[in-house]
């Protein structure tokens, strides 16, 4: 997939619990990219926390995800979050492509889905499970990198280079 000409001016990233695709792509995005675009998250439900497996696979690429605080659609507009204000919402499940696609099928926005597979609840072996988190996070990076381009932030393709996503 070729990288697009340009970055959105806001992007929201969906999955189904805003506690571990979705906070990821955030995170990344706001690392590789800055204040190029308004990024946010959230996921069909706001049932969990924001997952600690994945804090700790962000966390070995330099990117904080501790402070994360999850979020629903429904939130999202009750807090006066308009979906219409984004350019591009990019779903990483299929039950968030179709709650967005719902949710804005009255605004002129592109929805892109992303298929990232979920990590939770593969295994239980703790190292086991942390290979799975690192997988949808490298899945994650592959496809911002193909869809927007070389990361334009200090500090960007050291985060790239960490995960092993490009040659030294």
């Amino acid at each position: 997939m070729a990288a697009t000409a340009g970055i959105p001016n806001s992007v929201l990233f969906c999955c189904d619990h805003n506690a571990i695709r979705s906070p990821m792509a955030e995170g990344m995005m706001k690392k590789f990219y800055g204040r190029q675009a308004y990024v946010q998250s959230a996921g069909v439900h706001n049932d969990m926390e924001i997952d600690g497996f994945a804090i700790a696979v962000c966390h070995e690429i330099g990117i904080e995800l501790s402070r994360h605080r999850t979020r629903s659609f429904d939130e999202m507009r009750d807090w006066g979050d308009d979906l219409g204000q984004f350019d591009l919402i990019v779903a990483l499940t299929p039950a968030s492509k179709h709650q967005a696609l719902e949710l804005t099928r009255h605004f002129h926005l592109e929805v892109e889905h992303w298929p990232i597979m979920d990590p939770s609840g593969l295994t239980e072996a703790r190292e086991a499970k942390l290979a799975l988190y690192r997988q949808s996070r490298d899945q994650i990076m592959k496809r911002m990198l193909a869809r927007f381009g070389a990361p334009t932030e200090p500090g960007g393709m050291d985060t790239v280079r960490a995960a092993g996503a490009l040659p030294d």
